[in-house]
C-alpha cells in the first residue's frame, strides 16, 4: 500500500516537518493509527497483514534461536560432551541473541521494517547450513561452540519484530498486538522441539542435521512472503537519541529488571529444560526421546498464554498483572524446588508447568508497561507542560521501542544468567536446587520493585501503567 506522500502528525517530532526520504509502493508515508476513521477505513488492514508477516518470520527466528536446546539432544557419547558442556552450548545462543537485539531495534528505522524483516530471515540461513556442515561425530567442541553462536540472530529478530509492530498500532490495541507477535515468535521454540522429537521418533539420534535442512525452505519462504506483503513506515526514526535519552529514565531499568524475570526465565528454562530432566532425572530419562516427549510442553503453554497477559494489561493495567505474575512465579519456583528434594517427577513437572505459564503471562504484561509508560508521560507533558501534542506523542513512541529494543536485549540476557545457575549449580552440587534458590529469591525482588514503584498507595504514579 502506498498513501500520498506527507508527514503524520506522529511522525512529527520537532516544529519543523519530517523530510521523507524513502518512496515506493513499499513505502507508507502517512500513517495515523490514532485517528479512528484512519485506523477503521486503511490502518486496521494493513497492520493486520504487517503483524501476520512479522509473526512467520519473529516465529522461524526463534525456532532457529532455540535450536540448540533441541540438537544436545543428539549429542551423545559420541561427541564427548558433559552436561555442563551442553549447558554451554545452549547458553552462548543466548547470548548472542540478546546482544544482537540493540542493533536490530535500530535496524527497523534505518532500512524499513519491511526490508529488515527480508533481511533478518535470510541471515537465519547462516546458523542452519552451519550446522548442516559441521554436525557430525569428532567435531570439535570449539567448532559447536562457534556454530552455536550464530543461532543467535534468531534471537535479535524478536528486538526489530517488536519495535516495528509497535508503531504500526493505536496505543489501546499495543497490549494485545506486541502479545500477539511476540507469542507467536515464542512458540517457535516449542514447535522446533516438537519436529526434534519426530526426527528422534522416527529416524533416531544419529540424524540431528535433519532439523537444519527442514528449516531451510521455511526460511526463504518467510523472506519472501515479507518481500511482497509488508510495508514501511517512512517516519519511523533512528532511535539512537531516543535510546540514549531512555537510558536516562528510571523506568528503563526497572522495566529491563522485570523482563529478565519474566522473558529471562522463558527462555532460559526453554533452552535449559530438557537436560535438566536427563540430569535431575537421570533414572527416569535415560534415552534423549523420552525428555524430548516433555521439553515442548511448558514453552507452548508460555506461548500461547503470552498475548493473555498483554490483554489482562490492556484491561486492567501492566503493574497489577505483574505484581501478581511475579508472586505465581515464585510459588511455582518453590514448588520446584521442593520436587527436586522429594525426587518427584509429576510435583517437578506441576511447578514448571506454572513457571512457564507465569513467565508467559508476565512476557505480555511487562511489555504492555512500556507504551504505557511514555503515553501517561506524553500526557503530563501535555497537560501540565504545555507540549505540543504531536510532538509529545512521537517522542513517546520514539522512546516506547527505544525501551522495547533495551528491554528486549537486557531481558534476553537473562537467558543466558539461567543457563548458567543451572550449570554451576549442578557443578558444585551435583542437583540444581541452588539455582531454583536463586530464582525463588530474583522473583521476590520483581514483585518487591513493581510494588514499590508502581503500586504502593505513595508511589508517584504514571496513570494507566
Amino acid at each position: 500500500m502506498t498513501t500520498t506522500p506527507g508527514t503524520s502528525a506522529q511522525a512529527t517530532d520537532t516544529a519543523a516537518p519530517t523530510t521523507v526520504k524513502h518512496q515506493g509502493k513499499h513505502w507508507i508515508t502517512d500513517w495515523r493509527p490514532e485517528d479512528p476513521e484512519f485506523w477503521e477505513s486503511t490502518g486496521k488492514y494493513v497492520a493486520k497483514k504487517n503483524l501476520l508477516f512479522s509473526v512467520i518470520s519473529e516465529h522461524i527466528g526463534f525456532s532457529v534461536w532455540s535450536m540448540w536446546s533441541v540438537l544436545v539432544l543428539f549429542l551423545g557419547p559420541d561427541y564427548g560432551i558433559d552436561p555442563a558442556g551442553k549447558f554451554l552450548l545452549t547458553a552462548l545462543p543466548t547470548l548472542l541473541g540478546a546482544i544482537l537485539r540493540l542493533p536490530y531495534t535500530f535496524a527497523v528505522a534505518t532500512f524499513g521494517g519491511r526490508n529488515w524483516t527480508v533481511v533478518s530471515a535470510l541471515l537465519l540461513l547462516v546458523p542452519t547450513i552451519a550446522i548442516i556442515v559441521v554436525l557430525e561425530p569428532g567435531v570439535s567442541y570449539g567448532t559447536l561452540l562457534f556454530v552455536a553462536c550464530l543461532a543467535g540472530v534468531g534471537g535479535g529478530n524478536f528486538a526489530s519484530s517488536m519495535t516495528n509492530i509497535n508503531a504500526f498500532y493505536p496505543n489501546h490495541r499495543k497490549g494485545w498486538a506486541l502479545g500477539i507477535n511476540a507469542g507467536g515468535g515464542n512458540i517457535g521454540v516449542p514447535v522446533v522441539q516438537l519436529i526434534g522429537l519426530l526426527i528422534l521418533a522416527t529416524v533416531g539420534a544419529t540424524h540431528p542435521r535433519l532439523l537444519p535442512i527442514i528449516y531451510i525452505p521455511l526460511i526463504i519462504a518467510a523472506a519472501v512472503g515479507a518481500w511482497f506483503t509488508m510495508n514501511n513506515l517512512a517516519e519511523m526514526k533512528n532511535a539512537k537519541r531516543a535510546m540514549r535519552d531512555v537510558a536516562k529514565d528510571r523506568n528503563t531499568w526497572i522495566i529491563s529488571l522485570l523482563y529478565i524475570g519474566t522473558f529471562g526465565s522463558f527462555i532460559g528454562f526453554s533452552f535449559a529444560f530438557g537436560q535438566v530432566l536427563q540430569v535431575q532425572f537421570a533414572d527416569i530419562f535415560s534415552t534423549p526421546i523420552k525428555a524430548a516427549y516433555l521439553t515442548f510442553i511448558g514453552p507452548l503453554i508460555g506461548s500461547l498464554i503470552r498475548p493473555v497477559g498483554g490483554m489482562l494489561a490492556d484491561k486492567l493495567g501492566g503493574a497489577r498483572v505483574s505484581f501478581v505474575n511475579f508472586v505465581a512465579m515464585a510459588i511455582g519456583a518453590g514448588i520446584v524446588l521442593a520436587a527436586s528434594l522429594m525426587h518427584s517427577l509429576p510435583l517437578y513437572l506441576v511447578g514448571f508447568i506454572l513457571l512457564f505459564t507465569f513467565s508467559g503471562l508476565g512476557n505480555g504484561s511487562v511489555y504492555k508497561m512500556i507504551p504505557a509508560i511514555f503515553k501517561a508521560k506524553s500526557g503530563l507533558e501535555i497537560t501540565q507542560g504545555g507540549a505540543e501534542p504531536a510532538a509529545s506523542m512521537a517522542k513517546a513512541q520514539r522512546y516506547a521501542g527505544a525501551l522495547i529494543g533495551i528491554a528486549g536485549a537486557i531481558g534476553a540476557f537473562g537467558g543466558v544468567l539461567v543457563n548458567l545457575a543451572f550449570r554451576q549449580s549442578f557443578l558444585a552440587t551435583k542437583s540444581a536446587d541452588s539455582a531454583y534458590i536463586a530464582f525463588i529469591a530474583f522473583y521476590a525482588v520483581c514483585f518487591a520493585v513493581t510494588w514499590y514503584v508502581y503500586l504502593r498507595p505513595h508511589a508517584r504514579r504514571l496513570e494507566g501503567v
